[in-house]
């Protein structure tokens, strides 16, 4: 929508004095250590998680089986499988054939 110079003039004295009279609330306010810490542990969080992605491809690929894996990550084989595999194989594995279903 187009506005003409003035319009746009007394926008901008506006906003600019609602700018200036504001005053922020102090329950408003964060404490940026606590923030900062936040933001940290989730970094190591994602970084663990990453890691351990890989630690479990790596363990596949050495023919370590979904219940071991599970045994180890704190849950069980198949819920290791839905999370760090993919649907009908584990990673970096071909598919098993029809019918067959891995034990452990």
């Amino acid at each position: 929508m187009p506005r003409s110079l003035e319009e746009i003039a007394a926008l901008d004295e506006y906003y600019s004095a609602r700018c200036e009279a504001y005053e922020p609330d102090p329950a408003d306010e964060i404490d940026i250590r606590a923030h900062d810490e936040l933001v940290a542990a989730a970094a190591a969080r994602a970084a663990a998680e990453m890691r351990l992605a890989a630690a479990v491809v790596a363990a596949r690929n050495g023919n370590m089986t979904w219940g071991t894996i599970g045994a180890i990550v704190g849950t069980s084989g198949e819920a290791a499988r839905q999370r760090y595999g993919r649907p009908g194989e584990g990673p970096g594995r071909a598919k098993r054939p029809a019918g067959r279903r891995e034990v452990g």
